[in-house]
């Protein structure tokens, strides 16, 4: 059977149509706007007990957007880093950004000082909204990029008076959260939306082709790269996810948990994009790993959707108040950024009640490719179908299409590929062919029934919690060590991250210890991406060319 064949008979299966309208919105503001007229009044996003409906969202972004466009008078195709975990400002942000006309540049918070100064070099941000608690990271590198303008935010600012005050006096000078820092020149979030009120925000046409998002995800080279998602790559992937879950949601009636950072691919489409789509209200986590507070939370709210990757929900199943939560509104739980666990979802279902329904896709495919169906009645190991419009092939070393049963890397093709990498243009020819597929990297298998199953990886990625961590940049890091001869990083299985960072090294120093290695980790790498392993050995295994083996070192 052809592959449009399969995809076709993939959403039938579904219960879906392969039609959709991508022409209906011209970008992401034009969906935002219409949920605004839909919606208005109702919750858009909860934080820390306070609310922002779908009207204050609008109004709230279209002043951060006028103070960017008016006030500081960017230049048309700039590009805006953004710094926050999941608190109100956020998606005020983002939306703001996109309204203006502007590139939005997610950044991971936990990002150590080179991690942080190689993404704002590399994507020329000239802006950054930050929080306040990992300013001191940015003071130390400020110098070294093209920001000249910094838009600071404290976890409190939102919440309106006394809460605010006291919130951002607690995590200032209680737990003691936020090092020191001298940042000369920049303006508070709040004085910013003050500034931008006074302006008159300039309307920009934009279509399918303007960037919307650079999305910074690992290379081969050991360096992030910025994937380039245009309006049309996010909105297409937004109307395609939306009809997939369309037989399990109602417009204008979802509360979401959101608990997975929205600067992740996953959560900014899922969450943020698709579910305020349908004025669904999302349920910010700000510190997902607080697992008894997110719970206590949860039960104060009428919440009937999640996403999240596989070791969040075990930890929720692995916290006794969770299993006391009222589960009867709940109707979907996505599972995605890495393989769900077949006893962790039994588990979820016996609990919930709910099927844990596992979804696939790439940073580069914005990111929903294949997704099981939602009405799914129990686990089953595979990641699921092609999504509409989208077409998924499996293909030999000669990249030749390959039969059902038959294992190969997997291809995606559909409206929501990427344009390519920003300024990587071999990079870019190396995953995106002239016929518009996209090589994922992965090996999988398609089911005579048209279901595809992840098998293994081709790429040496490490996946750790739904995170990528790229072997080469862990090597790059370690090898800066003295007493370090030669090392190599690779996976191994770990029962609640997946996969956790090991590295095996040849000394140099015979003094060299595995403190000491983790102490200069933790200095240069965000804190997933550490070495959990450490083994020491005489040599490594190479090819005849002195290229070292890794395939090897995991067998």
């Amino acid at each position: 059977m052809e592959t449009v064949e399969k995809v076709w008979l993939g959403n039938y299966q579904a219960g879906v149509s392969d039609q959709i309208d991508l022409d209906e919105f011209a970008s992401i503001p034009e969906v935002i706007e219409q949920s605004v007229k839909k919606y208005g009044e109702r919750a858009a996003f909860i934080n820390m007990g306070k609310s922002i409906s779908y009207q204050e969202l609008d109004t709230l972004s279209k002043n951060f957007a006028a103070y960017l466009q008016q006030h500081l008078k960017l230049p048309a195709g700039s590009r805006i880093a953004v710094m926050l975990p999941n608190v109100l400002q956020y998606p005020v942000a983002i939306f703001g950004i996109l309204r203006a006309g502007y590139v939005v540049v997610n950044v991971n918070p936990l990002y150590t000082p080179r991690e942080l100064q190689h993404q704002l070099k590399d994507s020329g941000a000239n802006t950054i909204v930050i929080l306040a608690n990992f300013a001191h990271t940015l003071e130390s590198i400020v110098a070294q990029t093209a920001i000249k303008n910094v838009v600071l935010c404290e976890i409190g600012d939102m919440l309106g008076f006394p809460k605010r005050l006291i919130v951002n006096a607690a995590i200032r000078y209680i737990k003691k959260m936020v090092p020191e820092y001298t940042l000369d020149g920049h303006i508070t979030f709040n004085e910013a939306l003050a500034a931008g009120q006074k302006h008159t925000l300039q309307k920009v046409q934009l279509n399918h082709s303007d960037l919307a998002f650079l999305q910074y995800t690992g290379g081969t080279t050991g360096l992030a790269k910025g994937a380039m998602l245009s309006h049309g790559n996010i909105v297409a992937n937004m109307q395609q996810a939306h009809t997939w879950i369309r037989p399990a949601v109602a417009e204008g009636k979802e509360v979401i948990v959101t608990a997975l950072p929205l600067y992740h691919i996953f959560s900014l489409t899922a969450n943020c994009m698709v579910f305020s789509k349908i004025g669904a209200t999302n349920l910010l986590i700000t510190n997902p790993r607080d697992i008894p507070g997110m719970v206590k939370t949860i039960s104060a709210y009428p919440v009937t959707c999640m996403t999240g990757v596989n070791t969040l929900f075990n930890a929720l199943l692995n916290n006794a108040e969770f299993a006391r939560l009222d589960f009867s509104k709940w109707k979907l739980a996505l599972g995605g950024g890495m393989a769900v666990q077949h006893a962790v979802a039994e588990r979820w279902k016996k609990i919930t009640g709910v099927t844990l329904a596992e979804a696939y896709g790439l940073t580069e495919t914005s990111p929903a490719a294949i997704i099981n169906p939602i009405n799914i009645k129990e686990y089953n190991g595979m990641i699921g179908l092609p999504i509409p419009q989208t077409e998924a092939q499996v293909r030999n070393e000669d990249g030749q299409p390959l039969p059902a049963g038959q294992a190969g890397e997997l291809f995606i093709r559909g409206p929501q590929v990427m344009q390519g990498y920003w300024q990587r243009q071999e990079e870019t020819d190396a995953v995106l062919g002239k016929d518009g597929f996209l090589a994922t990297g992965d090996i999988a298998v398609m089911q005579p029934t048209g279901y595809f199953q992840i098998v293994d990886r081709k790429k040496d990625m490490i996946l750790v919690s739904g995170f990528n961590v790229y072997p080469n940049e862990i090597e790059s890091v370690v090898a800066e060590l003295e007493g370090v001869l030669e090392v190599a990083c690779i996976g191994v299985p770990d029962d609640k991250t997946g996969e956790a960072v090991k590295i095996i090294i040849v000394k140099k120093d015979a003094e060299l210890t595995s403190d000491a290695i983790l102490q200069h980790c933790r200095k240069q790498l965000t804190n997933y991406k550490v070495p959990r392993v450490i083994e020491f050995r005489d040599s490594l295994p190479k090819s005849n060319v002195g290229k070292i083996l890794r395939r090897e070192l995991r067998a």
